[in-house]
C-alpha cells in the first residue's frame, strides 16, 4: 500500500517531471507566460534546493535527518521541472513542407510504424519526412511527420518492406484538425530497410503468415493475433466496438497485463533450471526480442521498462518498491521518447497502473477479510485504476463508462487464459498442425464467452460526464478519501495489535 514513507525522491521527480511537461510548458506555448515567467517559476524550487543544501550543511542541522531529506526531495523536484520542461521541448519535431501544399505533388521519406489496415483494403503509416516535390522538377527538403494512405494494390509491397524502408509516393497532401495527411497514389521503394530492422519485418510478416495459414479464419484468430503481436487488421470491427462500449478497450490493447504473461510463462520456463537471477536476465533477452518484433508502443514500452527495472532490483542494484520503479520508467520514458509522453495510451497506462499501486492496494487493504480474494483482488485493481485514469477518459471521450469494472472481472481471467491458450496454440503449431488443431475448440469456446460479456456490458449506458475538471476532482478525492481511510485503518490496528 502507498503511504508517505514510500513517496520516494524519485517519485516526487516524476510528479514534477509530469507538472512540467503537461502544465508548465503548455501555459508557456499557450502565451500566458514568457520566457521570463517561465525561469521565475523555476527559481522557487531552486531557491528552495539552495535554502535546505545550506541548512544540511551547517553545523547545526548537519545531524538533522529532516534538513538532509528536504534538499534531497528539493533536488528531485527541480530536476523533475527540467526533465519536463525539457522533454515538452522536444516532443513534436518541427514540421516544414519547404513548398506550399497546394502545389505539392509527391513525397518522400522513411517509414516510422509498420503499416496498417484501414477501411477499403488501404493501409497507413507514419512517415518522417525527407523532401516533397511540385510540377516541372521542382524539389525541396522537408522535415516532420505525416500520416501516408497508400491505396489497396500497394498493401501487400508497402507491408512486404516495412518499417525503415524509404519511400517516394505522388498524390495529394491535405490539412486537417489532427494534422497533415497524404494520400497517395503511388509508391516507389527507393531504398530499403536497414538489415536488423529488415529482418525484424520478416520474422513479423512470417509469424503473421503462419498464424493466419494454422488459423484457417478462425473467428478467434482475429483477437488472438491482436493480443499476442498487437496486429489488429483481422479483428473484427464489430468486435472492436463492443469492447469499446463495454469500457474494455484496453484489453484489445499489448499492455503490462500481456507482457506480464508473458514474462511469467518465460519465468516458469526458466526458473527452475536456471534459477531466479539467471531466469530473470534470460527473460530480459527473450522480452526484448518480442518488443522488436511487436514495433513500438507507448503503452507497451512502459511495461517493458517496468520489467527492466524489476530485473535490476532483482540483482540488487534497485530497491523493490513498485512505485519508485514506476516512476524511474516515467522518467526515462520521457527523456528518451519524449513525443510518447503526448500519447493517450502512455498517459493512461501509467495513470492506470498508479491507480493501482496507490488506491486499488488501499481498497485491497481495506476490504481483506470482507471480500473472498478471488474477487477483491481484480475489483480493487480495476477500480483504482478506474479513479485514476477517469479525468482523462472524459477529457479525450467525454464519457465513461464505469460497466468495464464489473465486466473486467470475468473478462481479465478469461482473457488470460485465452492469452495463454494462444501462445501454446502458436507453439503448438511449429511442432504439429494436429496438435494445435486441439486447442482450437478451446480458444474459440472461451472467444465466444468473452464475446457475449463485452456484448451484455456494451448495452449498459455510458455515464454523461459533467467535464474534466469536475470529474478530476471528485475522483481525486475519493482516491484522498480511499488512502486516508485505509491509513487510518492500519493504524488503528497496529494499535489494537500493540494493546493486546
Amino acid at each position: 500500500m502507498i503511504t508517505i514513507r514510500s513517496c520516494t525522491p524519485v517519485f516526487c521527480a516524476a510528479c514534477s517531471s509530469a507538472l512540467g511537461y503537461y502544465l508548465l510548458s503548455r501555459i508557456y506555448h499557450s502565451g500566458i507566460i514568457g520566457i521570463s515567467g517561465l525561469f521565475l517559476l523555476l527559481l522557487i524550487p531552486l531557491f528552495a534546493l539552495i535554502f535546505f543544501r545550506v541548512m544540511a550543511a551547517h553545523p547545526l542541522y548537519s545531524r538533522n535527518s529532516n534538513a538532509r531529506l528536504a534538499a534531497r526531495y528539493s533536488l528531485a523536484f527541480f530536476a523533475g521541472l527540467v526533465i519536463g520542461i525539457g522533454a515538452d521541448g522536444n516532443a513534436v519535431p518541427r514540421f516544414d513542407l519547404g513548398l506550399p501544399p497546394e502545389k505539392i505533388v509527391g513525397i518522400s521519406g522513411v517509414l516510422r510504424e509498420d503499416p496498417r489496415n484501414i477501411s477499403g483494403g488501404r493501409v497507413m503509416a507514419l512517415m518522417k519526412l525527407t523532401g516533397v516535390s511540385a510540377d516541372r522538377g521542382l524539389r525541396a527538403s522537408a522535415r516532420g511527420e505525416i500520416a501516408v494512405i497508400f491505396p489497396q494494390n500497394y498493401s501487400e509491397r508497402i507491408k512486404e518492406f516495412g518499417r525503415g524502408c524509404t519511400v517516394f509516393s505522388e498524390g495529394d497532401i491535405f490539412h486537417g484538425a489532427s494534422g497533415h495527411l497524404f494520400i497517395a497514389d503511388s509508391l516507389h521503394i527507393t531504398q530499403p530497410a536497414p538489415r536488423l530492422e529488415a529482418f525484424r519485418t520478416n520474422v513479423r510478416n512470417s509469424l503473421i503468415q503462419r498464424f493466419e495459414r494454422l488459423s484457417r479464419g478462425a473467428p478467434w484468430s482475429g483477437l488472438s493475433l491482436a493480443l499476442l503481436l498487437g496486429v489488429k487488421d483481422n479483428l473484427d470491427s464489430t468486435v472492436t466496438a463492443l469492447y469499446r462500449d463495454s469500457g474494455c478497450a484496453h484489453v484489445l490493447s499489448l499492455s503490462g497485463m500481456n507482457l506480464a504473461l508473458i514474462a511469467s510463462f518465460i519465468s516458469l520456463l526458466l526458473i527452475r533450471p536456471l534459477g531466479l537471477k539467471a531466469s530473470a536476465v534470460t527473460g530480459t533477452f527473450l522480452i526484448i526480442v518480442y518488443i522488436l518484433v511487436v514495433g513500438p508502443q507507448p503503452g507497451l514500452y512502459r511495461a517493458v521498462l517496468m520489467y527492466l527495472l524489476g530485473v535490476m532490483a532483482v540483482l540488487g542494484f534497485l530497491k523493490r518498491n513498485a512505485l519508485s520503479l514506476l516512476s524511474m520508467a516515467f522518467i526515462i520514458q520521457l527523456i528518451a521518447l519524449p513525443s510518447d509522453g503526448r500519447s493517450i495510451s502512455f498517459i493512461l497506462s501509467y495513470l492506470a497502473l498508479f491507480g493501482i499501486l496507490a488506491t486499488g492496494e488501499a481498497l485491497h487493504f481495506i476490504f481483506k477479510g470482507k471480500i473472498p480474494p478471488v474477487l477483491l483482488s481484480p475489483l480493487s485493481a480495476s477500480t483504482g485504476a478506474f479513479l485514476m485514469t477517469a479525468g482523462m477518459c472524459v477529457h479525450y471521450f467525454e464519457i465513461l463508462r464505469p460497466i468495464g469494472i464489473a465486466a473486467g472481472l470475468a473478462l481479465v481471467p478469461l482473457t488470460t487464459v485465452f492469452f495463454v491458450g494462444s501462445i501454446a496454440w502458436l507453439l503448438l503449431g511449429f511442432l504439429s498442425p494436429v496438435l494445435a488443431g486441439l486447442l482450437s475448440p478451446v480458444l474459440s469456446l472461451l472467444y465466444t464467452l468473452m464475446e457475449k460479456i463485452v456484448s451484455a456490458a456494451s448495452s449498459a449506458p455510458p455515464l454523461s460526464a459533467g467535464g474534466f475538471v469536475p470529474v478530476l476532482i471528485i475522483t481525486l478525492v475519493l482516491s484522498a478519501l480511499i488512502l486516508c481511510s485505509a491509513s487510518l485503518l492500519k493504524k488503528s490496528r497496529h494499535s489494537m495489535a500493540a494493546f493486546t
